[in-house]
């Protein structure tokens, strides 16, 4: 049994890539080649939705020293405001000033600052989902340009040949030797495709207007014509593309951080039994005292949290329940991982297959039996109709081959969205090195 394969190579990227370090190429410009690296690389470094979620990942990141630091210094001045009874003098202190601190010995403040640390990483997986989800509409909406121009110019070329089926249906009209039937036939066939070059347009407006919402620019800023279809080759199986998804998917990135959270939060309920110290030291001067500085005194308190332990059994079975709930949904998030994987594989190698057949052997037997139907019209050996009932049908499989080539390429790039890794396929060739 024959094993259809892709080729893909796997390019190692890194989790999350600052839009610094690869500078954008220049907005497209009408007129210009449009390349589906050009298209990409704008999208990432424009499109606002995907900056929202890289500054939340640095926002995410500055919690990380807040939640590490000690509490606040805490200081004070006491004053007399005022006295209503006789005292000897230096009986009593008219200035005290004191500082407290609380020192975190039991370590809370490192177990918190884990918990951020956790976060801030999922936060990132984040930004890289939607990195991958941005890529791949992007790489949807080119091929789906690409197509629908390769649609437009088969649409042309086919309004040509009708042109030519009519001239010669109207000379053997003129000559007797066919009937008038003909010639309405081929201008009805014609009228057939300029309502189907009007669909056409429609389609290149739409996905034109998706590429340049994507670059965060008007929908109606003009691009250039995109490069054809490229027939990718494919060259890896289903357990090779399962293994990479449960390493790289951001999904699984994001449940396996949670958890490491929730682990770091069942440590910190733990430690808020241990009380943590509070250090105070206060400086006195009396009221007819020549020191500025009277006395000093050094003080050290402690928060009893034994005398309060439903509060704190409590804290400590529900950290632990919300690790039991991040642990079961990373184990959903593998199994639906390994599912998308097979279902998304599949729908690639059915376009794959779609589109070798189409090119292989439908669309040179289509041809064949257009060729071989035209000399018989020359030769008056068929009818009109079966000459338009020939070029219909070559017209047919040749537009479908595009649809499902185009299909194919975007299945390509939903793959690599639904694997979480970047994958080096061939870009799409420029307009003039189509052979």
């Amino acid at each position: 049994m024959k094993l259809n394969l892709i080729c893909l190579l796997i390019v190692a990227d890194p989790l999350m890539v600052a839009a610094e370090a690869n500078p954008p190429l220049d907005a497209p410009r009408t007129g210009d080649a449009l390349s589906l690296d050009q298209v990409v690389s704008a999208v990432l470094s424009n499109n606002p939705s995907l900056k929202a979620a890289r500054a939340n990942w640095e926002a995410m990141k500055e919690r990380i020293p807040q939640a590490r630091a000690w509490e606040d210094l805490r200081v004070g001045v006491d004053a007399l405001a005022g006295r209503f009874v006789d005292v000897p003098p230096n009986a009593f202190t008219d200035f005290k000033y004191s500082a407290e601190q609380n020192v975190p010995l039991s370590g809370k403040n490192l177990r918190r600052g884990e918990v951020a640390v956790a976060e801030a990483a999922a936060a990132l997986a984040e930004a890289r989902r939607r990195e991958l989800d941005l890529t791949a509409r992007a790489r949807a909406a080119y091929f789906q340009l690409a197509n629908a121009h390769e649609q437009l110019g088969l649409n042309q070329k086919n309004v040509g040949l009708l042109r030519q089926f009519a001239d010669i249906s109207r000379a053997k009209y003129e000559a007797g030797t066919k009937p008038e039937s003909d010639v309405l036939a081929a201008q009805i066939e014609l009228s057939r495709l300029e309502e189907a070059r009007f669909d056409i347009q429609r389609r290149i407006s739409d996905a034109q207007s998706q590429i340049n919402v994507l670059m965060n620019r008007p929908a109606q800023s003009p691009l250039g014509r995109p490069g054809h279809l490229p027939m990718v080759p494919l060259m890896t199986v289903l357990e090779d593309l399962q293994a990479l998804a449960l390493g790289r998917r951001p999904e699984l990135i994001i449940a396996q951080r949670r958890i490491e959270a929730a682990q770091s939060r069942v440590a910190l309920a733990r430690r808020e039994w241990i009380p943590d110290p509070n250090f105070r030291v206060e400086a006195a001067r009396y009221n007819d005292a020549s020191q500025a500085v009277s006395e000093v005194m050094a003080g050290v308190s402690f928060n009893l949290p034994w005398f309060n332990r439903k509060k704190y059994r409590a804290g400590v079975a529900e950290a632990k329940k919300n690790l039991e709930s991040a642990e079961f949904l990373s184990e959903a998030a593998k199994t639906e991982t390994l599912g998308l994987v097979r279902d998304q594989l599949k729908k690639v190698e059915t376009f794959h297959h779609h589109s070798e057949l189409f090119r292989d052997k439908i669309i040179p037997l289509a041809r064949q039996n257009a060729t071989a139907t035209r000399l018989s019209y020359e030769t008056d050996r068929t009818g009109f109709l079966n000459l338009i009932d020939a070029q219909r049908t070559l017209q047919e499989v040749e537009a479908d081959y595009l649809d499902h080539l185009a299909d194919y390429l975007v299945s390509l790039a939903e793959l690599e969205a639904v694997v979480g890794a970047k994958l080096n396929t061939p870009s799409t060739a420029a307009p003039e090195e189509k052979k």
